[in-house]
């Protein structure tokens, strides 16, 4: 029998305890955590992704400031606002919306936000903290799924780990949580487009985690039976069935993987709404540590 690791009830789970934190936080005359946003332009994606992440503040109780800015925005314009932004006492945590217009340096704008509000965790401090095991603000993505795993009590010591991408924002550091101790204590092998031997390092994985960006790519035949299967894929694929003239596909042939897998995400539902609701837990613990600094 396969479980179905639900993202989205364990997101709203989530963010009902932070909502519980923030109401005791209020009532105990604290401020209520502030998470700001700046979007560049009018791309479908990070429009969709930014009005989420502002729902997701009301729903835990927060602050939340919108930034919006035209595409044709200068490199130094968007530093003045990151900067704008660094100096704002009263807010916590705030974000970049990526991707950026051409023109524009996105790791100088990354490189330009205070680490102590990077909850993004973007930030080369806390890309260097997280590496090493000491305290940062992780990643989004893989902190959900680092969750996921832990809340549906999924055994991940000594286990062989198989993460199949490698960028900067999913395949690396789930790599190194995986990895480390005092989270996934596990094995860990990354795979990409050009490893050599990928089907059969998937086929040998006690946990996948696909995080390639290539619809349906893992299919049957790469997975061990009984493997827990994290799919990170969320693609636009052309449907003309449906309303919007297209479905988010994952990176996993789900129909095909699932009956082999003892669990298995599902897209979408699984790891995307996880995403912003460990933004909101970074953010939350922005506001903790900024009331430890002023007490």
């Amino acid at each position: 029998m396969t479980t179905l690791i639900d993202g989205k009830a364990t997101a709203a789970a989530i963010k009902q305890e932070i909502a519980d934190e923030v109401q005791q936080r209020v009532a105990q005359g604290l401020r209520r955590p502030h998470l700001a946003a700046v979007l560049v332009g009018h791309d479908g994606g990070s429009e969709t992704y930014v009005r989420n992440k502002v729902l997701a503040c009301e729903a835990c109780g927060f602050e939340s400031s919108l930034l919006r800015f035209e595409d044709d925005i200068t490199e130094q314009q968007l530093l003045d606002c990151v900067h704008s932004l660094n100096n704002d006492p009263s807010v916590d945590g705030f974000i970049v919306q990526l991707p950026l217009p051409r023109h524009i340096d996105e790791q100088k704008i990354i490189e330009a936000i205070d680490y102590r509000k990077d909850v993004d965790g973007f930030h080369p401090i806390n890309v260097g903290r997280m590496a090493i095991g000491l305290p940062c603000f992780i990643s989004a993505t893989p902190k959900g799924i680092i969750e996921l795993l832990r809340r549906y009590h999924i055994a991940t010591s000594g286990k062989k780990c198989v993460v199949l991408g490698r960028s900067n924002i999913v395949g690396k550091p789930m790599a190194q949580l995986m990895m480390q101790k005092q989270y996934g204590d596990a094995t860990v092998t990354v795979c990409h487009s050009h490893s050599a031997t990928l089907a059969d390092e998937c086929r040998a994985a006690d946990i996948l985690i696909a995080a390639i960006g290539r619809p349906g790519f893992v299919t049957a035949d790469m997975v061990k039976p009984g493997a827990v299967v994290i799919d990170v894929g969320t693609t636009r694929v052309p449907d003309a069935s449906r309303p919007k003239g297209y479905r988010l596909s994952g990176d996993v042939d789900f129909d095909a993987v699932a009956p082999l897998c003892s669990a298995i995400t599902p897209v979408p539902g699984g790891v995307g709404p996880m995403t912003i609701a460990m933004l909101m837990t970074n953010t939350l613990e922005a506001a903790r540590r900024r009331d430890a600094l002023q007490n």
